[in-house]
């Protein structure tokens, strides 16, 4: 069985873990920018003394984006005509043996679950519980199936159903539109990746149920950015939208949850595969794929996240430190 996922449904979909607090609907309206967006401009990757002037374009992606918002980037569609591939966001493959598949299903079923039965009432400390409780109360409901998950698991499912009231959408941003371009435009699409072998798996998931995470923090860390991460959040996907590369650069990130990731890539289950550094083999076939459309395309295009190209240890910093030149928009 080979099970494609987009960068890791358990790890990497932890990096965008901001969840948002009780009032909250009214201030993400600024967010929910209305008629046709540009987003920001291409940065143009080249290698110095390059008698061929091979160059790679990269849109910076953002995430959420406004379901209904209508994005289009003219600069875009022209280098596409001209192109001659498209590197997609990295993706990570997980392979299991001959006794994966449907024969895994009954077996997946707890899996997010606390170990021992436990409730998360009973592995959360009493005041980030009482936290908890009215963001539950307005974005998932009566669900309390989700009280006996894992606090990582509650707080990226009480993100998703918020994004979904406030019509938001996670994750992807605007790659799904610039693949569906490319494809009109007939150029190839290469999908860079890597693949984690999951050796035994009825075992493995049998582990990772009974596995403890130390994702405590991982769930103070989110109730406490509540408020601040929310202003935030509303200036970037502004500036986002409007293609102002300056303000992006100006403003720090948002907190990718670090805590969250580190829940799992610390974790006994994923150290003692040899998983602990997806994060940086993700990133290295990320910068080989790129350095090999630039070396036999003359003109290649690229949806990255706009954090990986504007932090100091990001995918684009890397080729800097390979030594291409990098130009911003």
């Amino acid at each position: 069985m080979n099970i494609r996922c987009h960068c890791l449904a358990l790890v990497l979909g932890a990096t965008f873990l901001v969840t948002l607090p009780a009032g909250a609907d009214d201030a993400l309206e600024e967010v929910l920018v209305t008629g046709q967006q540009p987003g920001p401009g291409l940065w143009r990757v080249t290698r110095a003394g390059d008698p061929h002037g091979h160059v790679l374009w990269i849109l910076g992606n953002h995430s959420p984006l406004p379901r209904k918002m209508t994005w289009r980037s003219a600069e875009l569609a022209g280098v596409l005509a001209v192109s001659q591939a498209v590197l997609a966001p990295v993706s990570v493959s997980a392979s299991a043996g001959p006794l994966g598949g449907v024969t895994l299903l009954p077996s997946l079923i707890g899996v997010r679950s606390n170990p021992d039965d436990k409730r998360l009432q009973e592995v959360v400390p009493a005041d980030l519980y009482a936290r908890w409780l009215p963001l539950k109360a307005r974005y998932l409901g009566k669900n309390d199936g989700v009280e006996d998950w894992r606090p990582i698991f509650a707080a990226q499912e009480l993100y998703r159903a918020a994004l979904k009231k406030n019509d938001l959408v996670p994750y992807d941003g605007v790659w799904p539109a610039v693949k569906k371009l490319a494809r009109k435009a007939r150029v190839p699409i290469t999908e860079p990746g890597i693949e984690l072998k999951v050796e035994k798996a009825r075992a493995a998931i049998k582990e990772f149920k009974s596995t403890p995470f130390a994702d405590v923090e991982c769930f103070s860390r989110t109730l406490q950015r509540l408020e601040s991460d929310l202003e935030l959040m509303r200036e970037r996907a502004n500036a986002w939208a409007i293609g102002d590369v300056a303000r992006l650069r100006k403003l720090a990130p948002i907190e990718r949850a670090s805590a969250c990731i580190g829940v799992m890539l610390e974790s006994s289950f994923m150290q003692q595969r040899g998983f602990g550094d997806v994060l940086e083999r993700a990133r290295d076939a990320w910068v080989a794929a790129a350095e090999k459309s630039l070396a036999s395309n003359e003109s290649t295009v690229a949806v990255l996240s706009v954090d990986e190209i504007l932090k100091p240890d990001g995918y684009v910093a890397h080729l800097k430190n390979r030594g291409y030149v990098v130009t911003d928009p």
